[in-house]
């Protein structure tokens, strides 16, 4: 099996640049997912986030997820769960408004951390979308000023913890997906695995790697590519022992932006034999991903394919 890929960002300033293009260009092709070292964020940094998410979670979510597992009788379940997760969650918002003050329980300096955090990765996201319109020879910003709609593009954080779990032969830390949105960094856990992706009919580990961050790539990506690069499939497998912290933070496109294939990325032969992926507004995907969100992508794709051959698309009005 080959290495899964790791991206040494520093390399893209110096005499390795092409290659390291050229590991990202073969990562999106092929994996839909790679890891980031090197990176812009600083590490003392990432350990105050890890250290305070990990604190929260002690302190105010362990126990209401205790109790609320037990309320479900998922600690002694002897079949296997197919309608649930064994993950304790919150959301943050941060584009286009914010609510990281707003969401109850969080102490005041983590709501301030967390909003720098949200800054660092929307930069981030934004010059790994410039390296991939470099790689598909699209313009620079080409990506982003898809994903603008009208009020910019919307972005958000899942916090999540996988506690220990008693029978996770029976029931998935997050049962298999792939991610509806635009592009994705994972900061995780690099003591407790779990993250696996889909890869030639094999699930393969994503490997905890201190500091890294883990990107993917969402459906958006899939379609504006026309196929090129693709969203895969990828779950979280609980454990046993120890609980798994879990930091992503989804780049997407705008409610109102129109997504579809990059003209400059259809060729000629993908037209004439009508294979190309369809138009549509972000916000009706998402609407029809709520529902099916653990169901193959592909049904999603061929329901907005109707949907455009019906005449409905277009950007939703807005005031």
């Amino acid at each position: 099996m080959e290495n899964f890929p790791v991206i040494n960002m520093e390399k893209l300033n110096g005499d390795e640049r092409t290659s390291t293009m050229e590991k990202i260009k073969d990562a999106c092709e092929n994996w839909g997912f790679f890891e980031l070292v090197n990176h812009s964020i600083p590490v003392d940094f990432l350990d105050k986030v890890e250290k305070m998410t990990k604190e929260h979670y002690k302190k105010c979510m362990e126990e209401r997820f205790k109790e609320l597992m037990a309320s479900k009788g998922l600690d002694g379940v002897q079949t296997e769960v197919v309608d649930m997760d064994w993950e304790s969650t919150f959301h943050l918002k941060h584009l286009p408004e914010s609510t990281v003050f707003q969401v109850p329980d969080l102490d005041d300096e983590y709501r301030k951390v967390m909003k720098e955090f949200a800054l660092k990765l929307e930069g981030l996201a934004e010059e790994l979308l410039d390296l991939l319109c470099e790689n598909l020879g699209l313009e620079k910003g080409y990506l982003k000023n898809v994903f603008y709609g009208s009020r910019g593009p919307t972005f958000g954080t899942k916090v999540s913890n996988y506690p220990p779990c008693p029978k996770p032969d029976l029931i998935k830390g997050l049962r298999a997906h792939t991610d509806a949105g635009g592009i994705i960094l994972l900061f995780q856990d690099d003591k407790v695995s779990g993250l696996q992706l889909l890869k030639d009919g094999q699930w393969i580990d994503v490997p905890p790697m201190h500091h890294s961050i883990v990107v993917n790539l969402g459906d958006q990506l899939e379609v504006i590519t026309n196929g090129k690069y693709k969203s895969v499939e990828h779950r979280v497998i609980a454990q046993t022992d120890g609980t798994r912290m879990s930091i992503a933070s989804f780049y997407n496109p705008g409610s109102d932006a129109v997504i579809c294939p990059a003209p400059a990325l259809i060729d000629n032969e993908a037209e004439e034999k009508n294979v190309t992926y369809p138009k549509f507004v972000f916000e009706d995907y998402m609407k029809l991903y709520a529902a099916v969100k653990f169901q193959a992508k592909e049904p999603r794709f061929e329901a907005m394919k109707a949907i455009e051959a019906n005449g409905n698309i277009g950007p939703i009005v807005t005031a």
